[in-house]
């Protein structure tokens, strides 16, 4: 370890200390993450500043920081199947009709589905705007090489079908999908505790004796999975400042200015949708400036992290005690968005290619004879994601191998892929967390003392609440 890399991990930990007094100082929580993450941007920025991207003492930093960062998401990403299994059969055990699980999943995922198409809408609307054209772009052999990547990847991707994803969702081993084995486990999973859940509130007509004790069983199971869930939020603001600090440090510069119209048009696609989330919102009679403010934490760590998975417990926090939204509709929301319907992912960046690249092969891509079949593609690739895995990269496949276009030419994007892919990921987790709120609303199951409540909500507050 040099000089070098000993002063810069002196820094981190002061800078790390320093939020940690901001906790013991009681600070609000979006402070704490608000303050990380502009920490994050300063160090991140230095540290590149002075050594340079590429920097041998840069990238044994960056390792360092990874330890905090990654290590982090790790620890979300422990807590997602658990929370997910013990939230959901919980919040069914509450319900008074079994059937409204039906009204919860069909408005939940059409939410998800309808934004996607719009969120698709707009990219194709800023490709136009900024006059993107796959056709201007020059490549080096970093590019070259991932689209040589891509397009050996078509295969995959055209052996897909709408029936082979949703039987992808069926849990044949659910103690399998508990471990996230699988592109699927959490709709798996979800499935599992849905069975489990009206298993048990059957047997609560027969066996009333063996219901008390299962779902006091579950009681316990929830309370303590929610102070797990509490313990590990705490330390978001920590993960925020090493994974901003990481994305900062490594971005290049010149490739960004290289490819400055596609990072302009892409970030304004997402801002354009996300204003669609909040107009969503103000829709259903809520204040979309209050909803904006509440859920600026867990996006501020989708953004950093670029996990949708690792954000659910985070999404599920804000929901529930933040939003007032009801526990299973939020669970529901939180796990079915991060597979099901990404905005971001599976709705502007295919889109955006798509409309991109067609002009390399001689296609008018501003024609209703191509953008209503694009939509529709999107529509359904949309549902696929998440039994393929590759997120973004794989929405796209599905989209250019089914409008038979050159899929190679994605490969140029690589130099900012990161960079775009902190704004969708936001962009999904906010879709998803919209989806639950909306869905609360109109089944008049949202708390709004809870979502007008100006009091600063911490994960301290969850565990008692739990």
């Amino acid at each position: 370890m040099t000089n070098h890399v000993i002063i810069n991990l002196l820094v981190t930990v002061v800078l790390l200390g320093l939020l940690y007094r901001q906790q013991a100082r009681q600070a609000s929580f979006t402070v704490r993450v608000f303050s990380a993450l502009g920490a994050g941007v300063a160090f991140g920025a230095a540290l590149q500043a002075i050594y340079g991207a590429s920097a041998p003492a840069l990238q044994s930093t960056a390792d360092y920081l990874d330890i905090v960062g990654s290590g982090y998401v790790k620890l979300l990403q422990m807590i997602v199947m658990p929370l997910i299994l013990v939230s959901i059969v919980s919040a069914i055990l509450k319900l008074k009709n079994t059937a409204e699980l039906g009204k919860i999943s069909a408005l939940t995922i059409g939410t998800l589905i309808a934004t996607t198409i719009v969120a698709a809408s707009i990219g194709i609307a800023m490709a136009w705007a900024f006059g993107l054209n796959a056709g201007t772009l020059a490549s080096n052999a970093a590019e070259v090489a991932r689209g040589q990547y891509l397009q050996g990847s078509v295969g995959t991707a055209k052996a897909i079908s709408l029936p082979s994803m949703l039987l992808s969702f069926i849990p044949a081993n659910p103690f399998l999908d508990l471990t996230g084995a699988r592109k699927t486990s959490t709709i798996a999973v979800v499935i599992f505790a849905v069975f489990i859940g009206i298993a048990a509130t059957g047997v609560q007509r027969t066996q009333a004796a063996a219901f008390a004790s299962f779902e006091q069983f579950v009681h316990v199971a929830h309370v303590i999975v929610m102070r797990i869930v509490t313990l590990v939020l705490r330390l978001t603001p920590y993960g925020v400042f090493a994974l901003m600090a990481q994305v900062v440090a490594s971005s290049s510069y010149s490739d960004i200015v290289n490819l400055i119209s596609f990072a302009l048009a892409s970030y304004s696609a997402l801002i354009l949708m996300f204003c669609v989330h909040l107009a969503l919102i103000g829709a259903v009679g809520l204040s979309p400036l209050r909803y904006a403010k509440k859920i600026f934490p867990v996006l501020a760590f989708a953004f950093t992290s670029r996990s949708s998975a690792g954000a659910i417990p985070m999404s599920v926090q804000t929901q529930t005690g933040r939003l007032g939204t009801q526990e299973g509709i939020a669970n529901f929301a939180a796990s079915f968005g991060a597979t099901i319907g990404q905005n971001g992912c599976a709705g502007i960046y295919p889109a955006m290619l798509a409309v991109m690249i067609a002009p390399t092969v001689g296609v008018d891509p501003y024609t209703l004879a191509f953008i209503a079949p694009l939509l529709a593609i999107i529509a359904i690739g949309s549902v696929g994601v998440a039994g393929v895995g590759g997120g973004a990269t794989f929405a796209a496949l599905i989209v250019l191998s089914a409008l038979d276009l050159p899929v190679a030419l994605a490969g140029l994007l690589i130099s900012i892929e990161p960079l775009i892919d902190m704004g969708r990921t936001a962009l999904n987790v906010s879709g998803s967390i919209t989806a639950g709120t909306i869905t609360s609303k109109l089944l008049g199951e949202t708390d709004m003392a809870v979502f007008n409540s100006d009091a600063e909500f911490t994960p301290e507050q969850e565990s008692r609440a739990a």
